[in-house]
Protein backbone atom coordinates (compact mmCIF):
# COMPACT_ATOMS: atom_id res chain seq x y z
CA UNK A 1 0.00 0.00 0.00
CA UNK A 2 1.23 3.82 -0.35
CA UNK A 3 2.43 5.93 2.18
CA UNK A 4 -1.03 8.10 2.57
CA UNK A 5 -3.07 4.64 3.13
CA UNK A 6 -0.73 3.34 5.73
CA UNK A 7 -1.20 6.83 7.59
CA UNK A 8 -4.87 6.22 7.38
CA UNK A 9 -5.25 2.48 7.73
CA UNK A 10 -2.41 0.88 9.38
CA UNK A 11 -3.52 0.19 13.42
CA UNK A 12 -6.73 1.84 12.66
CA UNK A 13 -8.98 -1.20 11.35
CA UNK A 14 -12.63 -1.06 12.68
CA UNK A 15 -13.32 -2.16 15.38
CA UNK A 16 -14.18 -5.57 15.61
CA UNK A 17 -17.22 -5.19 18.51
CA UNK A 18 -19.18 -2.56 17.11
CA UNK A 19 -17.53 -1.66 13.32
CA UNK A 20 -16.59 1.56 14.37
CA UNK A 21 -14.49 3.18 11.95
CA UNK A 22 -12.72 5.06 14.56
CA UNK A 23 -10.45 3.17 17.09
CA UNK A 24 -12.36 3.78 20.44
CA UNK A 25 -10.83 5.36 23.21
CA UNK A 26 -9.85 2.87 26.01
CA UNK A 27 -9.70 4.37 29.04
CA UNK A 28 -8.78 2.18 31.31
CA UNK A 29 -5.87 1.32 34.14
CA UNK A 30 -6.30 -2.18 33.86
CA UNK A 31 -7.83 -5.51 32.46
CA UNK A 32 -10.24 -8.40 33.22
CA UNK A 33 -8.34 -11.71 32.98
CA UNK A 34 -10.32 -14.93 31.93
CA UNK A 35 -8.70 -17.09 34.02
CA UNK A 36 -5.81 -16.76 36.57
CA UNK A 37 -3.77 -17.48 33.94
CA UNK A 38 -5.16 -16.78 30.76
CA UNK A 39 -5.89 -12.47 29.41
CA UNK A 40 -6.51 -11.52 26.02
CA UNK A 41 -2.96 -10.16 25.40
CA UNK A 42 -3.46 -6.66 28.21
CA UNK A 43 -3.02 -7.16 31.56
CA UNK A 44 -2.52 -3.40 32.92
CA UNK A 45 -2.42 -0.13 31.11
CA UNK A 46 1.63 0.50 31.36
CA UNK A 47 2.52 -2.65 29.68
CA UNK A 48 0.25 -2.84 27.05
CA UNK A 49 -2.30 -0.56 25.79
CA UNK A 50 -4.86 -0.59 22.76
CA UNK A 51 -4.43 2.94 21.92
CA UNK A 52 -1.24 2.64 22.03
CA UNK A 53 -0.37 -0.85 20.40
CA UNK A 54 -2.71 1.03 17.08
CA UNK A 55 0.08 4.29 16.72
CA UNK A 56 2.87 1.92 17.26
CA UNK A 57 2.33 -0.73 14.69
CA UNK A 58 1.34 2.65 12.18
CA UNK A 59 4.39 4.19 13.19
CA UNK A 60 6.38 1.05 12.91
CA UNK A 61 4.57 0.84 9.25
CA UNK A 62 5.11 4.21 8.33
CA UNK A 63 9.35 4.30 8.90
CA UNK A 64 9.84 1.20 7.98
CA UNK A 65 11.00 -0.69 11.45
CA UNK A 66 9.99 -3.69 12.90
CA UNK A 67 8.72 -2.41 16.14
CA UNK A 68 7.92 1.05 16.95
CA UNK A 69 7.02 2.11 21.05
CA UNK A 70 5.26 5.70 21.97
CA UNK A 71 6.29 7.75 24.84
CA UNK A 72 5.19 10.24 26.88
CA UNK A 73 7.26 12.53 25.00
CA UNK A 74 10.05 13.06 22.83
CA UNK A 75 12.68 13.49 25.40
CA UNK A 76 11.38 10.19 27.14
CA UNK A 77 11.60 8.50 23.82
CA UNK A 78 14.80 10.46 23.67
CA UNK A 79 16.05 9.22 26.64
CA UNK A 80 15.40 5.76 26.55
CA UNK A 81 17.36 5.34 23.39
CA UNK A 82 20.22 6.73 25.24
CA UNK A 83 19.39 4.10 28.22
CA UNK A 84 20.47 1.51 25.54
CA UNK A 85 24.23 2.38 26.27
CA UNK A 86 26.17 1.71 29.72
CA UNK A 87 28.76 3.39 31.77
CA UNK A 88 31.49 4.35 30.25
CA UNK A 89 30.03 4.26 26.76
CA UNK A 90 31.09 6.97 24.54
CA UNK A 91 28.43 8.39 21.73
CA UNK A 92 28.68 10.93 18.79
CA UNK A 93 25.90 13.43 19.02
CA UNK A 94 24.95 16.14 16.27
CA UNK A 95 26.62 19.38 17.30
CA UNK A 96 23.42 22.08 17.13
CA UNK A 97 21.24 19.49 18.55
CA UNK A 98 18.25 20.41 20.29
CA UNK A 99 18.85 21.76 23.52
CA UNK A 100 17.17 19.26 25.60
CA UNK A 101 19.02 16.52 24.74
CA UNK A 102 22.07 19.34 25.08
CA UNK A 103 20.69 19.31 28.57
CA UNK A 104 20.01 15.77 29.08
CA UNK A 105 23.88 14.85 28.36
CA UNK A 106 25.45 17.50 30.39
CA UNK A 107 23.17 18.06 33.12
CA UNK A 108 22.02 14.46 33.67
CA UNK A 109 23.21 11.20 31.48
CA UNK A 110 27.02 12.54 32.23
CA UNK A 111 26.48 11.90 35.37
CA UNK A 112 26.02 8.62 35.27
CA UNK A 113 29.28 7.61 33.50
CA UNK A 114 28.04 8.41 29.90
CA UNK A 115 31.04 9.98 27.62
CA UNK A 116 29.63 12.00 24.23
CA UNK A 117 31.36 14.14 22.14
CA UNK A 118 29.14 16.84 19.90
CA UNK A 119 30.68 17.09 16.78
CA UNK A 120 29.77 18.82 12.96
CA UNK A 121 28.15 15.30 11.98
CA UNK A 122 27.44 17.08 8.11
CA UNK A 123 31.43 16.94 8.22
CA UNK A 124 31.90 13.02 7.64
CA UNK A 125 35.69 13.05 8.53
CA UNK A 126 34.70 15.03 12.01
CA UNK A 127 32.61 12.39 12.61
CA UNK A 128 34.98 9.48 11.90
CA UNK A 129 37.86 11.08 13.64
CA UNK A 130 35.51 11.10 16.72
CA UNK A 131 35.07 7.74 17.21
CA UNK A 132 36.89 5.48 20.06
CA UNK A 133 37.32 2.44 20.85
CA UNK A 134 34.57 2.79 23.63
CA UNK A 135 32.27 4.91 21.14
CA UNK A 136 28.61 2.69 20.23
CA UNK A 137 26.19 5.23 19.18
CA UNK A 138 26.29 7.92 16.87
CA UNK A 139 23.17 10.08 17.29
CA UNK A 140 21.93 12.84 14.91
CA UNK A 141 19.50 15.82 14.17
CA UNK A 142 19.06 16.30 10.18
CA UNK A 143 18.00 19.03 9.63
CA UNK A 144 19.35 19.94 12.92
CA UNK A 145 17.15 22.42 15.66
CA UNK A 146 17.60 25.43 14.54
CA UNK A 147 20.29 25.85 12.16
CA UNK A 148 18.95 23.38 9.41
CA UNK A 149 22.35 22.26 9.33
CA UNK A 150 21.91 18.31 7.37
CA UNK A 151 23.74 14.95 7.91
CA UNK A 152 24.08 12.63 5.18
CA UNK A 153 22.20 9.81 6.74
CA UNK A 154 23.41 7.04 4.37
CA UNK A 155 27.35 8.20 4.39
CA UNK A 156 27.09 8.22 7.82
CA UNK A 157 25.29 5.04 8.04
CA UNK A 158 27.91 3.65 6.16
CA UNK A 159 30.72 4.91 8.34
CA UNK A 160 28.24 3.38 11.34
CA UNK A 161 28.11 0.19 9.55
CA UNK A 162 31.98 -0.53 9.55
CA UNK A 163 32.66 0.58 12.74
CA UNK A 164 29.81 -1.68 14.30
CA UNK A 165 28.04 1.46 15.46
CA UNK A 166 24.49 2.05 16.05
CA UNK A 167 22.73 5.30 13.96
CA UNK A 168 19.81 7.21 15.57
CA UNK A 169 18.28 9.85 13.67
CA UNK A 170 15.83 12.64 14.90
CA UNK A 171 13.68 12.68 12.24
CA UNK A 172 11.02 15.25 13.62
CA UNK A 173 11.51 17.89 11.23
CA UNK A 174 10.50 16.17 8.40
CA UNK A 175 8.72 13.49 9.40
CA UNK A 176 8.46 9.81 7.80
CA UNK A 177 6.74 11.58 4.91
CA UNK A 178 9.23 13.63 3.61
CA UNK A 179 12.85 11.81 5.26
CA UNK A 180 12.80 7.78 5.36
CA UNK A 181 16.07 7.43 7.56
CA UNK A 182 15.46 3.82 8.11
CA UNK A 183 15.59 3.23 4.25
CA UNK A 184 18.58 5.09 4.20
CA UNK A 185 20.77 2.75 6.87
CA UNK A 186 19.50 4.26 10.15
CA UNK A 187 19.15 1.41 12.89
CA UNK A 188 16.98 3.96 15.36
CA UNK A 189 14.65 6.55 14.60
CA UNK A 190 13.04 8.67 17.22
CA UNK A 191 10.43 11.11 17.12
CA UNK A 192 8.97 14.02 19.15
CA UNK A 193 5.32 13.32 18.25
CA UNK A 194 4.30 16.39 19.53
CA UNK A 195 5.14 17.79 16.52
CA UNK A 196 4.14 16.79 12.93
CA UNK A 197 3.06 13.22 13.36
CA UNK A 198 0.31 14.89 15.67
CA UNK A 199 0.27 18.04 14.12
CA UNK A 200 -2.35 20.33 15.95
CA UNK A 201 -0.72 21.38 19.05
CA UNK A 202 -2.81 19.53 21.39
CA UNK A 203 -0.74 16.27 22.25
CA UNK A 204 2.76 15.77 23.73
CA UNK A 205 4.53 12.22 22.92
CA UNK A 206 7.53 11.02 21.17
CA UNK A 207 8.26 7.54 19.42
CA UNK A 208 11.11 5.43 18.72
CA UNK A 209 11.23 3.11 15.84
CA UNK A 210 13.89 0.20 15.38
CA UNK A 211 15.35 -2.02 12.84
CA UNK A 212 16.64 -4.56 15.91
CA UNK A 213 15.23 -7.29 17.54
CA UNK A 214 17.71 -7.18 20.17
CA UNK A 215 17.46 -3.23 20.86
CA UNK A 216 13.32 -3.37 20.49
CA UNK A 217 12.95 -5.62 22.98
CA UNK A 218 15.06 -3.40 25.15
CA UNK A 219 13.88 -0.40 24.62
CA UNK A 220 10.35 -2.50 25.40
CA UNK A 221 11.40 -3.81 28.79
CA UNK A 222 12.62 0.55 29.50
CA UNK A 223 9.25 1.31 27.88
CA UNK A 224 7.39 -0.70 30.42
CA UNK A 225 9.88 -1.04 33.18
CA UNK A 226 10.12 3.04 33.54
CA UNK A 227 6.82 3.88 32.29
CA UNK A 228 7.03 7.19 31.00
CA UNK A 229 4.17 5.82 28.57
CA UNK A 230 1.57 8.05 26.31
CA UNK A 231 -1.57 7.41 27.94
CA UNK A 232 -4.87 6.58 25.53
CA UNK A 233 -6.24 10.44 24.70
CA UNK A 234 -2.82 11.28 23.25
CA UNK A 235 -2.50 8.31 21.60
CA UNK A 236 -5.79 8.86 20.25
CA UNK A 237 -5.23 12.44 19.12
CA UNK A 238 -1.73 11.14 17.10
CA UNK A 239 -3.22 8.50 15.75
CA UNK A 240 -6.10 11.08 14.38
CA UNK A 241 -3.43 13.68 13.74
CA UNK A 242 -1.22 11.05 11.47
CA UNK A 243 -4.46 10.28 9.14
CA UNK A 244 -3.69 13.91 7.77
CA UNK A 245 -0.05 14.04 7.75
CA UNK A 246 0.27 13.54 4.15
CA UNK A 247 -2.04 16.50 2.69
CA UNK A 248 -0.72 18.45 6.44
CA UNK A 249 3.02 18.08 5.07
CA UNK A 250 2.05 18.94 1.31
CA UNK A 251 1.15 22.29 2.42
CA UNK A 252 3.86 22.88 5.10
CA UNK A 253 5.84 22.19 2.27
CA UNK A 254 4.68 24.92 -0.20
CA UNK A 255 4.17 27.42 2.51
CA UNK A 256 7.49 26.87 4.00
CA UNK A 257 9.45 27.38 0.95
CA UNK A 258 7.56 30.66 0.05
CA UNK A 259 8.56 32.61 3.23
CA UNK A 260 11.81 31.31 2.92
CA UNK A 261 12.07 32.88 -0.37
CA UNK A 262 10.31 36.10 0.96
CA UNK A 263 12.67 36.41 3.91
CA UNK A 264 15.73 35.46 1.85
CA UNK A 265 14.92 38.67 -0.42
CA UNK A 266 13.68 40.99 2.22
CA UNK A 267 17.02 43.35 2.86
CA UNK A 268 16.47 43.42 6.59
CA UNK A 269 17.10 40.11 6.84
CA UNK A 270 20.78 38.96 6.62
CA UNK A 271 20.62 35.16 6.03
CA UNK A 272 18.22 32.38 5.63
CA UNK A 273 18.81 29.20 6.94
CA UNK A 274 16.64 26.56 4.38
CA UNK A 275 17.77 23.77 2.56
CA UNK A 276 15.41 24.03 0.34
CA UNK A 277 17.02 27.29 -1.13
CA UNK A 278 19.66 26.63 -3.50
CA UNK A 279 21.64 29.07 -1.41
CA UNK A 280 21.64 26.11 1.16
CA UNK A 281 24.89 25.09 1.65
CA UNK A 282 23.90 21.74 1.71
CA UNK A 283 20.99 21.55 -0.95
CA UNK A 284 22.02 19.24 -3.01
CA UNK A 285 22.08 16.96 0.10
CA UNK A 286 18.48 17.74 1.06
CA UNK A 287 17.38 16.98 -2.67
CA UNK A 288 18.96 13.76 -2.17
CA UNK A 289 17.94 12.38 0.82
CA UNK A 290 14.74 14.62 1.02
CA UNK A 291 11.45 13.98 -0.81
CA UNK A 292 10.81 17.67 0.34
CA UNK A 293 12.15 20.47 2.59
CA UNK A 294 9.64 20.89 4.99
CA UNK A 295 8.41 23.89 7.04
CA UNK A 296 10.97 24.53 9.07
CA UNK A 297 13.79 27.40 8.94
CA UNK A 298 15.34 29.60 10.97
CA UNK A 299 16.90 33.89 10.09
CA UNK A 300 19.25 36.40 11.16
CA UNK A 301 18.39 40.05 11.88
CA UNK A 302 21.77 40.38 12.97
CA UNK A 303 21.21 41.16 16.67
CA UNK A 304 18.99 40.40 19.67
CA UNK A 305 17.27 43.88 19.90
CA UNK A 306 16.20 42.78 16.53
CA UNK A 307 14.84 39.53 16.93
CA UNK A 308 12.88 41.09 19.53
CA UNK A 309 11.00 43.97 17.63
CA UNK A 310 10.05 41.44 14.96
CA UNK A 311 8.70 38.40 18.00
CA UNK A 312 6.83 41.36 19.66
CA UNK A 313 5.07 42.59 16.70
CA UNK A 314 4.09 39.90 15.17
CA UNK A 315 0.01 38.99 15.42
CA UNK A 316 -0.67 36.33 12.98
CA UNK A 317 2.10 34.03 13.56
CA UNK A 318 2.36 32.96 17.40
CA UNK A 319 5.25 33.65 19.52
CA UNK A 320 5.77 30.30 21.36
CA UNK A 321 7.83 26.89 21.66
CA UNK A 322 7.55 23.56 20.02
CA UNK A 323 6.66 23.52 15.92
CA UNK A 324 4.72 21.07 13.37
CA UNK A 325 1.47 22.38 14.06
CA UNK A 326 -1.12 23.66 11.42
CA UNK A 327 -0.44 27.32 12.99
CA UNK A 328 2.86 29.28 12.24
CA UNK A 329 4.50 29.59 15.20
CA UNK A 330 7.85 31.72 15.56
CA UNK A 331 10.21 31.81 18.40
CA UNK A 332 14.01 33.20 19.50
CA UNK A 333 15.74 29.55 20.19
CA UNK A 334 18.86 31.40 22.40
CA UNK A 335 16.42 32.67 25.17
CA UNK A 336 13.43 29.91 24.66
CA UNK A 337 14.20 26.40 22.62
CA UNK A 338 18.11 26.61 24.10
CA UNK A 339 17.91 28.79 26.65
CA UNK A 340 19.92 25.66 28.63
CA UNK A 341 23.03 25.55 26.11
CA UNK A 342 25.70 27.78 27.44
CA UNK A 343 26.02 31.16 25.08
CA UNK A 344 29.54 30.05 24.01
CA UNK A 345 28.51 26.51 22.54
CA UNK A 346 25.21 28.76 21.20
CA UNK A 347 27.65 31.08 19.56
CA UNK A 348 29.84 28.02 18.26
CA UNK A 349 27.43 26.46 16.63
CA UNK A 350 25.34 28.86 14.97
CA UNK A 351 22.66 30.22 17.51
CA UNK A 352 23.22 33.74 17.54
CA UNK A 353 21.38 36.70 19.35
CA UNK A 354 19.28 37.61 16.00
CA UNK A 355 18.44 34.54 14.85
CA UNK A 356 14.51 33.42 14.57
CA UNK A 357 13.05 30.37 14.41
CA UNK A 358 9.80 29.73 12.49
CA UNK A 359 7.57 26.75 12.14
CA UNK A 360 5.50 27.70 8.79
CA UNK A 361 1.94 26.45 9.45
CA UNK A 362 -0.75 26.05 6.72
CA UNK A 363 -2.80 29.24 6.32
CA UNK A 364 -2.81 31.22 3.74
CA UNK A 365 0.44 32.21 2.90
CA UNK A 366 -0.29 35.13 1.63
CA UNK A 367 -1.71 36.20 5.02
CA UNK A 368 1.46 34.95 6.82
CA UNK A 369 3.80 37.20 4.50
CA UNK A 370 1.39 40.18 5.49
CA UNK A 371 2.16 39.32 9.02
CA UNK A 372 5.89 39.29 8.80
CA UNK A 373 6.24 42.44 6.57
CA UNK A 374 4.09 44.11 8.77
CA UNK A 375 6.87 43.25 11.66
CA UNK A 376 10.05 43.46 9.82
CA UNK A 377 8.90 47.24 9.57
CA UNK A 378 9.41 47.96 13.04
CA UNK A 379 13.13 46.37 12.97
Amino acid sequence: MGFATDAIHVGQEPDPATGAIVTPIYQTSTYVREELEKSTGYEYARTEHPNRRALERCLAKLEGGIAAFAFSSGMAAIDSVFRLLRPGDHLIVSRAVYGGVYRLLTQLLQGFGLEFDFVDTGDLAATAGAIRTSTRMIYIETPTNPTMALTDIAATARLAREAGLTLVVDNTFLSPYFQQPIALGAHIVVHSMTKYLNGHSDAVGGAVILTGQQDADRIYFLQRSVGAVLGPMDCWLTSRGIKTLVIRMEQHNRNGMAIARFLAAHPKVKRVHYPGLSSHPQHELAARQQSGFGAMLSFDLGSLEAARKLLNHVRLCSLAESLGGVETLICHPGLMTHASMPAEVREKVGITEGLVRISVGIEDVEDLVADLEQALSRV
